[in-house]
């Protein structure tokens, strides 16, 4: 496993202490979330760099207001009229 020191300032550790778990381990489920809601990594990737089940990742993700599907309306109409084709 590799490591990195990265500086995050006074203010932002503080802010970070104040969330539930250690400031390492926030740190790393921020980075992590962002990742996966910028598309950069897979929810079961995400998952196994959390260590834990994809499910509970999902399930986790979405309660932060994080989705599993990223559909626009449009991609969302179209799926559907897909699916009414068959």
């Amino acid at each position: 496993m590799s490591a990195a020191q990265v500086d995050l300032g006074e203010e932002l550790a503080a802010v970070l202490r104040e969330l539930d778990g250690p400031l390492e381990r926030t740190a790393q489920e921020l980075i992590v979330l962002e990742l996966y809601r910028q598309g950069t990594i897979s929810s079961g990737k995400a998952a196994e760099l959390l260590g834990m089940p994809r499910l509970a990742f999902i399930q986790h993700a979405a309660r932060l207001g994080i989705p599993y599907f990223n559909m626009t309306e449009d991609e969302w109409k179209e799926e559907l009229a897909r699916l009414d084709q068959r």
